[in-house]
C-alpha cells in the first residue's frame, strides 16, 4: 500500500500477503477489515485491481466515485482499476460489520473469454442487487472459489514451501476458470440502469470509444474528434452510445471529465483553475460553468463539501 502524495486517496497495488503467486486472493471483509489500520479504512482507495464483492449479511454502504450503494444480503459490487472507493462503512462511518466475500484478482488473471469483455473493460455497472436465486447462484460459485483457494492458502506456512501434493499451476488454473465461470453469471445479469442485455447493436463502436476516450479525455470532448480518430461518422458514435447506456457520445465524454474534476477537487489541494487548465479548459471561468452544469454545484461547493 503505497501513498500517492494527493490529498487523502491512498493508491492500493496488489499485494498477496499468503505469498501465493496466482494473481487472485478470496477473503472475507472481516478478513480485509483486520489487515487495514482503521485510519486507512475510512480513507478512499484507488485500486490497481478488480475487487468483486458479494454480501451475505449485515447493512452498510458503499461510496464508489461519489456514488453510494447500499449494501445488504444480496448485494454484488465490482471495482475496477483506478475507481476510487470508500469501503463499505456504517451510520457513523466506521468500517461496516459485513458478512461477505472478496475476489481480488490482477487484470490479467480471468481467462481471455470474448463473453467476459464488457465486465472487465471498466465501463460497466458497479453495484447489483440480486433476487434470492440469483445471489444463491452467485453464494455457491464464490463459496466454491473460497475452497480452493483455502486449501492453497492453509496448506502453506511462513516457513515451509506448499507441499508436494499441491499443484500450484494446477489449482491457479482452476481458480481461474472459476473465476471466468462467474463473470460470465455477472455479464448475464440484467442491467441495473436497465440497458440491454446481451449488448446492444454497436456495442464495439461503444466500446472502441470509451476506450479512447479514457485515453484522451483531457485532451478533448469533441465527439468530431473521437469519430476521426476511429473512423467512425459521429452520428454512428452517437447511435452506438445511446444504445449501449442511453447517453450519446458528447454527454460520456462530458460525464468523464467531471469525474476526472470531481476526483482532483477531492483528493488534492490543486487550485481551481489549475484543474480546469489540465482538463483542456484555458479558462477557469469555463471550466466553473462545466462543472456546475454537471454536478449542480460550483468546483468550490463541491470541494468543501467533500472534506
Amino acid at each position: 500500500m503505497v501513498e500517492n502524495g494527493q490529498r487523502d486517496v491512498i493508491d492500493i497495488a496488489y499485494d498477496n500477503p499468503d505469498r501465493l503467486h496466482t494473481g487472485v486472493e478470496v477473503l472475507t471483509f472481516d478478513a480485509l477489515r483486520s489487515r487495514l489500520k482503521s485510519s486507512v479504512a475510512r480513507r478512499p482507495s484507488r485500486l490497481d485491481f478488480h475487487q468483486i464483492m458479494l454480501v451475505r449479511g449485515g447493512e452498510g454502504t458503499a461510496v464508489v466515485d461519489f456514488v453510494t450503494y447500499p449494501c445488504a444480503r444480496g448485494t454484488l459490487l465490482h471495482l475496477r482499476p483506478g475507481q476510487v472507493q470508500r469501503l463499505p462503512s456504517d451510520a457513523n462511518g466506521r468500517p461496516a460489520d459485513l458478512d461477505a466475500v472478496l475476489l481480488l484478482f490482477t487484470a490479467d488473471f480471468p481467462p481471455p473469454l470474448p463473453a467476459t469483455r464488457e465486465v472487465l473493460d471498466g465501463f460497466g455497472p458497479v453495484a447489483w442487487c440480486l433476487p434470492s436465486d440469483g445471489f444463491d447462484a452467485f453464494d455457491r460459485a464464490v463459496t466454491e472459489m473460497e475452497a480452493e483457494y483455502r486449501s492453497l492458502r492453509d496448506q502453506r506456512t511462513p516457513d515451509t514451501p506448499v507441499p508436494a501434493d499441491i499443484d500450484v499451476e494446477l489449482t491457479g488454473a482452476l481458480l481461474r476458470q472459476l473465476l471466468g465461470a462467474l463473470l460470465i453469471r455477472m455479464a448475464r445479469l440484467a442491467d441495473p440502469a436497465g440497458r440491454p442485455v446481451p449488448p446492444a447493436p454497436g456495442a464495439e463502436v461503444h466500446l472502441a470509444f470509451r476506450r479512447e476516450l479514457e485515453r484522451s479525455f483531457a485532451t478533448t470532448r469533441s465527439v468530431e474528434d473521437y469519430a476521426a480518430r476511429l473512423g467512425y461518422s459521429s452520428r454512428t458514435l452517437t447511435r452506438a452510445c445511446l444504445a449501449a447506456t442511453g447517453r450519446s457520445a458528447k454527454q460520456l465524454a462530458d460525464a468523464r471529465v467531471a469525474l476526472q474534476a470531481q476526483r482532483l477537487l477531492a483528493h488534492t489541494d490543486l487550485p481551481v483553475a489549475a484543474i480546469g487548465r489540465a482538463l483542456g479548459f484555458t479558462e477557469a471561468t469555463n471550466f466553473g460553468k462545466f462543472f456546475a452544469r454537471e454536478t449542480g454545484r460550483t468546483p468550490g461547493e463541491f470541494r468543501r463539501a467533500q472534506r
